[in-house]
């Protein structure tokens, strides 16, 4: 009780105060306009009343936290999840983008340094362009790939995945790369003295000795997946999606279903990055780690 006690109180106390933070920004920023329209109607609020108002505007320049909070209540539970109006809806778009595009990132950053460990010219030749590709702006690639590819008639979900994936592959790839490498020379001295081969290496040692470093990057993988899946929805003009949800927002000047939109893909990353640490600890207590 005590242990869970000293981890939750930490976490509500720095919670609280970005709560309040957020809070004081609001009427700041909504401040202005508030006063412009308190001139035009001729009145003098006093400053409780004042602050009430800046926190109640139906488009604030931010949004208060109540105002984001039932707004998500509302779009998340008392939509239909078929609604164009439901983040329920709207999250599971983008996620079929963002878990389709991790999946070939992984599998491609995997490959990636399977190679590069064990041929020395892939990681002389192919480790500074894989580290060069990430300099080029998300943003800059996301508009060119979905043109090309809506040139040769490929649209929908393979577009935005390959985003997902052009983002999530680094960090596997460097991470499997950091953790192939990770046995100890005495570990490998070892496994040749007793006339292992190669592969007899690289499964019995390499890999297992990679699992800690895949699953860390892993998380970092997935949250990147979504957030390049969102920027992909961005340019296609989307219909759907947390990205098309945002665009939509942005508009109309709705500030607070714009903020909405980023609770629920901060939510879904939240659990995406929870799920990859909780497969992560199964698979290496199944590998004989012990538990943490």
């Amino acid at each position: 009780m005590t242990r869970a006690l000293d981890n939750v109180v930490p976490v509500l106390a720095i919670l609280a105060g970005l709560v309040a933070a957020w809070y004081v920004a609001a009427v700041l920023l909504n401040a202005p306009f508030q006063r412009d329209l308190d001139r035009r109607a001729e009145e003098t609020p006093g400053a409780i009343a004042f602050i009430g108002k800046t926190l109640s505007q139906p488009k604030p320049t931010m949004p208060a936290p109540h105002q984001v909070a039932a707004n998500f209540f509302e779009n998340t539970f008392l939509r239909k999840i078929t609604s164009n109006r439901s983040l329920v809806y709207h999250a599971w778009v983008t996620l079929s983008s963002t878990l389709l595009g991790f999946a070939f990132g992984t599998l491609l950053g995997v490959l990636i340094a399977v190679g590069i460990v064990h041929f020395t010219s892939l990681d002389r030749s192919l480790m500074p362009w894989i580290v060069a590709s990430q300099t080029i702006p998300i943003l800059a690639i996301a508009p060119m790939v979905i043109v090309v590819f809506a040139a040769i008639g490929v649209v929908g979900i393979i577009p935005k995945s390959l985003i997902s994936t052009y983002l999530s592959f680094f960090p596997v790839a460097v991470g499997m790369v950091k953790g192939l490498r990770s046995p100890e020379i005495t570990h490998l001295d070892l496994m040749h003295t007793y006339n292992a081969s190669a592969s007899q290496t690289f499964w019995k040692l390499r890999v297992p000795a990679s699992m800690p470093f895949l699953f860390a990057s892993m998380k970092v993988a997935v949250a990147a997946s979504l957030v390049g899946a969102i920027v992909a929805e961005l340019p296609t003009g989307a219909v759907a999606g947390i990205g098309s949800k945002l665009l939509q927002a942005s508009y109309y000047s709705q500030t607070i279903d714009m903020w909405s939109a980023l609770v629920a893909g901060s939510i879904v990353a939240a659990l995406l990055v929870t799920l990859v640490g909780r497969v992560g600890r199964l698979v290496s207590r199944s590998m004989g780690a012990r538990p943490a």
